[in-house]
């Protein structure tokens, strides 16, 4: 394993609080924003990301407020995703202080949109997010979900991170609505499938719940590994699960 790998600690936020749920709902507290970040970036997170997991279903933009105060404690790259529906709200939470912003239902309500993000902030700062969930009446057996998980949309996923790709996006983050908060693993086939038709760089996201699932999803393809309950309460803390991986020959940044 050449290329390094990144762990990426998420910061799901509702109500200006850090929280986790299991399957999209069960919602517990886990914390404020800027101390998880700033403790986050101390133990060695190589990047971060901060999800605003009711603002597109409150029809309301990202708190930027939060962003600018995790701007000012974090040490290492942070995406930021929820309610960023166009340039202009894109523009907000960059100038708030992100490095990079994520789009999910908005993008794929106007694919457009994707496209005139990256030709105003460029492919770096764009991260394409899609929910996905089982549907075996689909090609790849997956479904495009959008509204933080709630509405299916009878899309395939694979279809769907092809044409995504095609917009020049950079980074892909599908998450299992199955697998998310359970802590049962990563969807391995879907980051095999989404990294081999595609060589954008593939987040694994939804259902990690012990270090052998990080080196699962790295063997799968993907070359971030984001991670929510079991660093938000200790499950696997960030210098054992890179040390877990060096043993195994994989490299973090």
């Amino acid at each position: 394993m050449d290329k390094p790998i990144s762990i990426m600690p998420c910061l799901d936020m509702q109500d200006g609080r850090v929280v986790k749920g299991v399957h999209f709902v069960d919602i517990r507290d886990a914390g404020d924003p800027v101390q998880c970040a700033k403790a986050y970036c101390d133990a060695g997170a190589d990047e971060l990301a901060l999800l605003d997991i009711t603002a597109t279903v409150e029809n309301r933009s990202t708190m930027l407020d939060i962003v600018k105060k995790v701007s000012q404690v974090a040490t290492v790259p942070f995406t930021v995703g929820g309610g960023i529906c166009d340039v202009a709200s894109a523009a907000a939470v960059l100038d708030a202080g992100a490095d990079k912003i994520s789009t999910s239902s908005a993008a794929f309500r106007r694919p457009d949109v994707i496209r005139e993000m990256v030709g105003e902030f460029g492919a770096e700062k764009i991260t394409v997010a899609i929910d996905v969930d089982v549907n075996n009446s689909l090609p790849s057996g997956y479904e495009v979900y959008i509204d933080g998980g709630r509405t299916a949309t009878g899309a395939d996923a694979l279809e769907w991170a092809k044409k995504v790709y095609g917009f020049g996006v950079s980074v892909i983050l599908p998450t299992s609505k199955a697998g998310d908060g359970a802590r049962t693993g990563y969807d391995l086939p879907v980051i095999r499938a989404m990294s081999q038709s595609c060589s954008a760089q593939i987040v694994a996201s939804g259902g990690a719940g012990k270090m052998e699932h990080f080196y699962e999803a790295v063997q799968a393809g993907a070359t971030i590994l984001l991670a929510a309950s079991v660093f938000h309460f200790h499950t696997i803390d960030i210098p054992e699960l890179k040390a877990y991986l060096a043993g195994r020959g994989v490299k973090t940044h």
